[in-house]
C-alpha cells in the first residue's frame, strides 16, 4: 500500500500544479452554481405563486429534493461526463509523452499498485471537486428543510458516477501517448454507457433489459430519490472494478513489450 499512496500523491500533486485541473474546477463549479441557482429560482416562484393563488395543496406538494437537488444531481452528472476526461486523459498518456513510462514500468513496483495509485490520486482529486459543492446543500438546509437522507444517497451515486467515470478514463490513458486521443476516447465510451439505454424501449424485451441494465444513468437515478439499492452499486462496483482490471492488463502489455 505504501507505493499505491505514494503514486497517489504524486498524482495529486501534479494535478495543482497544471492550469486543467484549475479550469475543470472552475468551470464545474460554475456551471453547478448556474443549474443550482436556476433550479432553486423556479421552485421559488412556484412557492410564491402557490401562496398568492392561495393553494396550500400545492405548497404541500412542492420539495426541494425533487425540484432542486434531484435535477442538479443529473445534470452534475452530465457535467460530469463532459469534464471527467479532462481529468482522466493525462493520468499515463502523460507518462507515455514524456517517456518516463520505461522508468515507471520497469521499477519493482507492481502494476496493480500503479493503476490504483493512479485511480486513487484521480479519486481524490474528484473528492475535492465534488465536496466543493456541498455548498448548495448546505444553502437548502440552512434556508429550507430538504431529506437530508436523500440528498447523501443522490452524493453517493454521483460519487459512484464519478469513480466509474475515472476507472474508463484511466483505462482509455494506458491505451496512447496522445493526451487528446485519450480525453476523445474516454468520452465517447463514457456516453456510450450514458446512453445506451435510450433505445431499450424501441428494441425487444430481452435486449431492453440488458440495455437498461447497462445504462449507467438508470443506476444513478434512484439514488437522487432516496433509493440505495444492492443491484445499483454492484453494477457501479463492477464496472470501477472490470475497468481497472483492464487498465493493470494493458500496463501489464506494455511492461513485456
Amino acid at each position: 500500500m505504501t507505493n499505491v499512496w505514494a503514486i497517489a500523491y504524486r498524482e495529486l500533486r501534479s494535478y495543482f500544479v497544471s492550469p486543467v485541473a484549475y479550469v475543470v474546477l472552475a468551470g464545474f463549479l460554475l456551471l453547478c452554481g448556474w443549474f443550482f441557482w436556476v433550479y432553486l429560482t423556479q421552485f421559488s416562484q412556484m412557492v410564491t405563486m402557490y401562496a398568492q393563488f392561495q393553494q396550500p395543496q400545492m405548497l404541500e406538494q412542492m420539495n426541494l429534493n425533487d425540484m432542486v437537488m434531484a435535477p442538479l444531481l443529473q445534470n452534475m452528472v452530465i457535467i460530469l461526463l463532459i469534464m471527467m476526461p479532462l481529468i482522466t486523459m493525462r493520468l499515463f498518456a502523460e507518462e507515455r509523452a514524456n517517456c518516463t513510462d520505461e522508468l515507471l514500468l520497469t521499477s519493482p513496483i507492481e502494476t496493480l499498485e500503479i493503476t490504483l495509485g493512479k485511480f486513487l490520486g484521480a479519486g481524490i482529486f474528484y473528492l475535492v471537486l465534488l465536496g466543493c459543492t456541498l455548498v448548495y446543500a448546505g444553502i437548502l438546509l440552512y434556508f429550507g428543510d430538504p431529506e437530508v437522507g436523500t440528498i447523501v444517497t443522490g452524493y453517493l451515486g454521483l460519487l459512484l458516477v464519478g469513480l466509474s467515470f475515472i476507472a474508463l478514463g484511466l483505462f482509455t490513458s494506458t491505451l496512447t501517448s496522445n493526451q487528446i486521443v485519450a480525453a476523445v476516447s474516454a468520452f465517447v465510451i463514457l456516453l456510450l454507457f450514458f446512453a445506451i439505454g435510450w433505445p431499450a424501449s424501441t428494441v425487444g424485451e430481452t435486449a431492453g433489459v440488458v440495455l437498461g441494465y447497462l445504462s449507467l444513468i438508470e443506476h444513478f437515478q434512484p439514488m437522487t430519490a432516496g433509493l440505495v439499492v444492492s443491484s445499483d452499486v454492484i453494477y457501479f462496483l463492477s464496472v470501477i472494478a472490470f475497468a481497472l482490471f483492464l487498465s493493470q492488463r494493458s500496463l501489464e502489455s506494455l511492461r513485456w513489450r
